[in-house]
């Protein structure tokens, strides 16, 4: 970077572009919420059939571009304001010293160097010469210059040359904006195909972290969330930043805003979207790079196969891939899973889904929180928390099925009580569950840790609702198995100035809720709900009473509990969700009429 063209450069040009670049962005976001939303949901409404399908997955592959542009676009436009940043600094230390020079009757030269007039004592009738100082920037150079201006006569020289070094100074910084961030922007370039692959989504991530490194100190004039701060704090920062701010921000932390308790449910679901994204792409990517699973067992000479006879070719792979194949394997149904969801919005009625939360690598089995609807908005919230056994590998079980299946039958069967009001439902899997009854499910530290975590999101739920509509929503909690005792230290964690938990808590199959009575969930024992099933379910119940999980042996089925004890007709532990599409369980339409408020067409438990 030279003089002139520093001299000459326009840093708003720089950001200019990366309005440009948002607001490109913004417009693929706006396609892509278009397709998904409303093109492709209209047509599962009311078109089916191979050509309707065939039709459904081109819109699919079109929604994963405009996806992408969307991502990239950020990006570039993070990069920009980066620059633009960088290079405005050098401009601005530029222009100070050009004008300080020019204030103090120097000339500054068309290569930087800075010429100054004669001066000093007058010797044999003459000022001393004028001349012509060059910028340096190397520390012993500055210091020769500095012991040189000392005997020079001309006390223009030293201050010259310390203009000329500052000048020095500006242009190498630029120098080094530019060297830095070139390739960073020729790396943002994408394939020039339509085709949108797992390589480009890995590469976003290293996009993503080369324009974290270099533009560092352009996102640190962004003040980032508060530390260990609440749902409150959280959107009030988020609120404070501008919509510049807030584009770059998530740009380049999409992970650290989709985990974000009181942020908006629309800027969690793009955060973690693209988590997903990348994700999925570096799952299946890494998969493949795994060589095929040798044979098990090699066979005798009979052809029969001895019983615990690994071959060596086996051992060594599985020592090596297995347990990390597993583990990919895991994760990748959970994200079809996820995905599926996204793509059946429309059908059959179902909304549009919000992924609040998502961590592969984090403690446990991964981490999964989705709503269907959006419960900013929402005249009834219901949150679900699954119990001992879920994983992000079971959390579909099949289309429709599994945990996010039943947060889908609770909004199915909510909705039909409430025509013309807004119903969210989210199944929260935020939490370490437990893998087995014994002695995992037997012991109350898994809630111990979940359930202060689960008070975390459902405030961080009624911030984003008081700030999207200045109102509140009627949330109810439903906790399934362990998942209600989760539910249980939830409600009682905190300080009572917090509140209550939620309006209404339904356990399901409950072990206990580590507490005696209704009313220790601080929502009023009127307002707590619970039914057991048969057999099984009674196996779970009473095993969680002769482990603890209930306090003095309480668990909330029992009539001393102090709460409403529902009539169902599950046929086992599972199946208070139980639905046909058509007809309803009476357990879940008890739930639903709970989650909407019908307190009155609740069919209770003789």
């Amino acid at each position: 970077m030279d003089y002139r063209t520093l001299r000459a450069l326009e840093p708003s040009r720089f950001t200019d572009a990366a309005d440009g670049y948002r607001a490109v962005r913004d417009m693929a976001s706006a396609a892509k919420d278009h397709l998904d939303k409303q093109v492709a949901a209209g047509m599962r409404k009311t078109l089916d059939g191979e050509a309707a399908q065939a039709a459904l997955k081109q819109l699919q592959g079109l929604s994963a571009n405009f996806h992408y542009a969307q991502v990239e676009c950020g990006l570039v436009s993070t990069a920009l304001n980066g620059f633009g940043h960088d290079i405005e600094v050098a401009k601005r230390r530029l222009d100070s010293a050009v004008e300080d020079a020019h204030a103090d009757r120097m000339t500054v030269n068309s290569d930087g160097s800075v010429s100054y007039p004669a001066g000093g004592e007058r010797a044999e009738g003459e000022l001393s010469p004028g001349g012509k100082a060059g910028g340096v920037t190397d520390e012993a150079a500055q210091a020769v210059n500095r012991q040189a201006a000392r005997f020079d006569p001309n006390p223009y020289y030293a201050r010259a040359q310390a203009y000329a070094d500052r000048i020095a100074a500006a242009l190498k910084e630029a120098t080094e904006a530019d060297e830095k961030w070139a390739p960073k922007l020729r790396a943002l370039k994408a394939d020039d195909d339509l085709t949108v692959s797992d390589r480009d989504w890995t590469d976003v991530k290293s996009d993503t972290g080369g324009v974290l490194h270099a533009a560092d100190h352009y996102l640190g004039t962004i003040t980032g969330p508060p530390e260990e701060g609440d749902a409150e704090d959280n959107a009030a920062w988020w609120k404070g930043l501008t919509p510049e701010q807030r584009a770059d921000y998530l740009a380049v932390h999409p992970a650290a805003v989709g985990a974000l308790d009181g942020l908006p449910a629309e800027v969690r679901d793009e955060a973690n979207r693209l988590v997903l994204a990348e994700s999925r792409a570096a799952y299946q990517l890494e998969l493949k790079s795994i060589p095929p699973e040798p044979i098990k067992y090699a066979p005798n000479s009979n052809g029969s196969y001895p019983i615990g006879m690994q071959t060596e070719a086996w051992r060594e792979w599985n020592e090596k891939y297995g347990g990390r194949k597993a583990f990919l394997e895991q994760g990748m149904k959970g994200m079809v899973a996820i995905q599926d969801r996204f793509d059946r919005t429309g059908e059959d009625g179902l909304p549009e889904a919000y992924l609040l939360g998502f961590d592969l690598e984090g403690k446990g089995d991964g981490r999964v929180i989705l709503a269907n609807g959006n419960p900013d908005d929402a005249d009834h919230t219901a949150v679900y928390v699954p119990g001992t056994f879920a994983g992000i590998e079971s959390i579909g079980e099949g289309r429709g099925h599994g945990d996010l299946g039943r947060g889908e039958r609770l909004w199915v069967e909510s909705s039909r009580l409430v025509p013309g009001e807004k119903v969210a439902t989210i199944t929260w899997l935020d939490y370490n569950a437990p893998d087995s009854i014994v002695p995992e499910a037997t012991r109350g530290r898994y809630a111990e840790e979940g359930g202060p975590i689960l008070r975390q999101f459902l405030d961080g739920n009624r911030v984003a609702h008081q700030q999207e509509t200045g109102g509140s929503t009627h949330t109810t909690v439903i906790g399934h198995s362990y998942g209600s005792t989760v539910v249980g230290v939830a409600a009682q964690s905190g300080s009572w100035r917090d509140g209550p938990l939620a309006d209404d808590i339904l356990v399901a199959g409950s072990p206990g809720v580590q507490a005696d009575k209704a009313a220790d969930l601080g929502v009023g024992a009127d307002h707590v709900w619970a039914m057991g099933g048969p057999w099984d379910d009674q196996f779970v119940r009473q095993g969680g009473r002769m482990m603890g999980l209930g306090d003095n042996w309480t668990i909330p089925t029992d009539e001393s509990f102090g709460g409403k004890i529902m009539k169902n007709d599950s046929d086992g532990h599972g199946g208070f969700w139980d639905s046909d599409g058509q007809n309803a369980s009476l357990a879940l339409k008890n739930q639903a009429r709970v989650i909407t408020g019908r307190y009155g067409d609740v069919v209770l438990d003789d």
